[in-house]
């Protein structure tokens, strides 16, 4: 009797190490699909800003985009203040 429920216990084990590995599998390949779309959406995007292979090189360096003016550069305090405020901006609503 206590041999049964033994053997019944490691072929559950069993069983579920096996749906372990089958979901690590899935796992892995959604990540790869999910990485191989994101990839393509960069590589679409890029695409779509028709830039110069240097142009490219200056953006991604740093240098901002082409074209475009670089966003106010705001100091510590006067992001923070402005967080603040759309935080209390949201509660009274």
């Amino acid at each position: 009797m206590a041999m049964n429920k033994i053997e019944r216990i490691d072929r559950e084990i069993q069983k579920t190490r096996e749906k372990i590995t089958e979901y690590q599998n899935k796992l892995k390949g959604l990540e790869a699909q999910k990485t191989e779309a994101e990839n393509l959406q960069i590589v679409q995007l890029v695409r779509a800003m028709k830039l110069t292979p240097q142009e490219l090189n200056t953006m991604l360096s740093g240098g901002g985009i082409p074209g475009m003016e670089p966003a106010p550069d705001y100091g510590a305090g006067e992001a923070a203040d402005y967080d603040e405020g759309q935080e209390d901006a949201e509660h009274e609503e």
